[in-house]
């Protein structure tokens, strides 16, 4: 049990909304969401990239001009988890052109590696060059219930395995602990005269999503991997994420 002094900080959110996702998708017998469901982060405040979704070459072509390039694109199907592994992201897009020859070519050859998925279409976001990746995620644990998850994104949580646990839900002090305790905290902090990531911002999405997660005890789990934090004052945004709905 947590101390009952601890105080949990209130925000602005739209929980209706967020809800209203999560009973689609179940109405639907769907469990796993992935970035059709960006609306559920910025229904609690969340940070997210530019991003949009096209569901033909031409519309990508007309999204891209709108969002601005460099841009990235993601096939978008609730069979295909890992993107990359299939061929599903194309990084550095500068033109129409480029993107029209990006979705064509998504559509042809993951097909090939992958029968059995459903190509819904892509996820058109602006490409951020600069900024750390981090990862922010949920379990829920049959005994402790939902435990939070803090470490360096992309591919360092494999890799490194440099993550902080803690059971939501979190106070200030607790979500800062998490960002802190990491062995590689000093890449965040500015190590060797960089400049120093914007951490208050990534104790605040700890913090919000500390509350969804507690909101709905039907999520199973949630991670947010990667998202790019910027310098210090800058913020931070979600660039992708996954998660998964208890079955019925």
């Amino acid at each position: 049990m947590k101390p009952s002094g601890l105080i949990y900080p209130e925000f602005e959110l739209n929980r209706d909304a967020a809800a209203r996702i999560i009973e689609a998708a179940r109405a639907k017998n769907q469990h796993i969401l992935g970035l059709e469901s960006f609306d559920i982060l910025k229904a609690y405040g969340i940070p997210v990239v530019r991003t949009a979704f096209a569901k033909t070459a031409e519309e990508a072509a007309k999204t891209a001009e709108e969002i601005g390039y460099p841009l990235v694109m993601k096939v978008v199907s609730p069979q295909i988890s890992h993107k990359s592994d299939v061929g599903g992201i194309r990084l550095s897009l500068q033109n129409r052109d480029d993107v029209q020859a990006a979705y064509r070519e998504m559509m042809e050859t993951i097909p090939e590696k992958r029968p059995d998925a459903s190509l819904e279409g892509v996820q058109l976001q602006q490409m951020l060059s600069d900024g750390r990746e981090v990862i922010i995620g949920m379990i829920r644990d049959p005994a402790f219930g939902p435990m939070l998850m803090f470490g360096l994104g992309g591919v360092y949580v494999e890799i490194l395995k440099d993550v902080q646990f803690a059971i939501a839900p979190v106070d200030e002090e607790e979500a800062r602990d998490m960002i802190t305790g990491i062995k590689t905290y000093p890449l965040l902090a500015g190590a060797r005269g960089e400049k120093p990531s914007d951490i208050a911002t990534l104790v605040d999405t700890i913090l919000r999503v500390s509350r969804l997660v507690c909101d709905f005890p039907e999520i199973e789990e949630f991670e947010i991997n990667p998202m790019m934090v910027l310098e210090e004052g800058k913020g931070a945004f979600a660039v992708d994420m996954r998660l998964t709905l208890k079955k019925n």
